[in-house]
């Protein structure tokens, strides 16, 4: 592939999904809070039962699920986009750059050939 159609496929991802991003960015909305129930994992008598089943561990669990689950809602989502975007158009340059690295059979890159400078026949002994 040529290094003109990895930029016009790279500017094309990026632009996807900084444009995604933007949109979703524009169009969240603040997270509904329920003041009945509140954040489970803000009540002292939730992280007590939690320990009390499954120790540490498992209130840990329950923090990264929900920090996990919090990366999928309104203006963080735009920034998961973002940052996945960018990951994306990385692998897909190093990819497209180093086709020999995941090919199943061996590729051969045409390099330019350079051809060496010309060399000066030796003169006859120089005179004095």
């Amino acid at each position: 592939m040529s290094p003109r159609r990895i930029n016009q496929i790279s500017t094309a991802l990026f632009v996807a999904g900084f444009g995604s991003a933007l949109g979703i960015y524009v169009r969240a909305r603040p997270a509904a809070f329920n003041p009945l129930l509140g954040d489970p994992l803000m009540s002292k008598s939730h992280l007590h039962e939690l320990r009390v089943m499954g120790g540490k561990a498992n209130v840990a669990y329950a923090e990264f699920q929900a920090w996990l689950g919090s990366l999928w809602v309104g203006e963080n989502l735009a920034a998961t986009l973002a940052i996945l975007t960018v990951v994306t158009v990385l692998v897909f340059r190093f990819v497209a750059a180093h086709p020999e690295l995941f090919a199943s059979e061996p590729v051969e890159i045409a390099y330019p050939k350079i051809s060496p400078p010309p060399v000066k026949a030796p003169s006859g002994p120089a005179d004095k």
